[in-house]
């Protein structure tokens, strides 16, 4: 595949996840507001987008892995669209929801066809490097979609714009998705359309470090914003871009740690991070900036999490196809960011906000210590050292 079509795919999955992050931004407050919902329905809102993209993307990666990626891709920027329009039409939580699911099932379908479609063309020991650049697109869309959705909002005073901006944006999403007219070759190892082909072992245990790692940003996207305007701050507005500026920044520089640390020193030094900076927006006398500073902390504990984790999920999945492996993996984020919204809205609603970043700080800390307990290497690479493949370190 050429630089153009890497390119092209690169913008394609972009477009589509600055959609959903502009969304995360704006839908909060739009579902306590307009919609008339509750805390734990607007964290459910945000959440559930996440179950939907949980489910598609190990049936996206293998797709794609069977070189099918390009219709795929495409489906992807179409349901974008779908969603995006689905929400300027609710006028219910129930078709909001629906709205969303959606929208994550076209999020699925961008990215983990997109990724094996890459790949496919890449030699073993470069694998690993150019997953960690090209998942940036999808991270990069959903740290800047927040600064977007926000200053639209901002701009014009309407949710609606957001929506009508999402819904470009899944088209735009469309058009460079079908540009690439690239070949793919169907990956030699790919596994049975089964349960457990969906499942390859190599991808369970990081991909769990991961969706536990995950409840601290589904927790921070889902209320965040509310908490800062509880505290009738200006900093609603922009501590989401706090977090995308962190975030990109570390992503940007700190990529390499990954190449000479390896994805296990990776995780143990970013969950601690993350962990610090949740349980710093946990104490109730922290204050504006003490909240605005967890959050950025949170952000860089986030950043690398993704390269790390497709370090250590392809050093483990040795020959298996490489699509489902991390689309699995990724699922797991899913997962943990589907929870962390409506709980995290629960438990504010019961208690209040500091305890909800408290229960997300204790999270965090789980993933670190179960960081500690996932072996690096697939079983079947211990004794056959010959056959480890280096893709796997960035």
């Amino acid at each position: 595949m050429g630089r153009t079509s890497v390119a092209a795919l690169w913008v394609a999955v972009f477009c589509g996840y600055v959609a959903l992050g502009a969304t995360i931004q704006v839908l909060p407050g739009y579902v306590t507001g307009a919609l008339g919902g509750t805390l734990t329905a607007a964290g459910l809102a945000v959440g559930i987008a996440f179950a939907a993209t949980a489910l598609t993307r190990p049936v996206a990666g293998w797709l794609a892995d069977g070189a099918h990626s390009r219709p795929v891709v495409a489906t992807g920027g179409v349901l974008t669209a779908l969603g995006g329009a689905g929400h300027l039409l609710a006028t219910t939580i129930p078709e909001i929801l629906l709205a969303r699911v959606v929208m994550g099932a076209g999020e699925a379908a961008l990215f983990s066809a997109a990724l094996p479609w890459v790949l496919s063309s890449i030699p073993a020991d470069r694998k690993g490097a150019m997953a960690g650049w090209f998942g940036l697109s999808m991270w990069g869309g959903l740290a800047v979609g927040p600064v977007v959705g926000s200053a639209i909002s901002d701009a014009t005073g309407s949710a609606r714009s957001v929506w009508w901006t999402v819904t470009a944006l899944g088209i735009v999403s469309l058009i460079f998705a079908v540009s690439v007219r690239a070949g793919q070759t169907p990956s030699p190892a790919r596994p049975s359309f089964t349960l457990r082909g969906l499942l390859p072992w190599g991808a369970s245990a990081p991909g769990a470090v991961f969706g536990l790692s995950a409840y601290g940003y589904g927790a921070i996207n889902a209320i965040i914003v509310l908490y800062l305007a509880n505290l009738r701050s200006g900093a609603s507005h922009y501590v989401l871009g706090v977090f995308a500026a962190a975030f990109l920044i570390t992503r940007f520089f700190g990529s390499p740690l990954v190449t000479r640390w390896g994805g296990k020193r990776v995780w143990g030094a970013m969950l601690a991070v993350e962990t610090v900076g949740l349980a710093i927006i946990a104490i109730p006398s922290a204050g504006v900036v003490g909240i605005v500073a967890g959050t950025a902390l949170a952000a860089v504990g986030v950043s690398l999490m993704f390269p790390a984790t497709v370090a250590v999920t392809l050093d483990r999945a040795g020959p298996k196809a490489p699509g489902t492996s991390v689309a699995v993996m990724a699922s797991f984020w899913d997962l943990g960011l589907m929870v962390a919204g409506p709980l995290s809205g629960a438990v504010a609603s019961r208690f209040d906000y500091p305890s909800a970043f408290a229960l997300a700080a204790a999270v965090s800390f789980a993933a670190l210590l179960a960081s500690a307990a996932v072996r690096s290497t697939a079983k079947h690479e211990v004794h056959q050292p010959a056959t480890h493949e280096s893709g796997g370190r960035q």
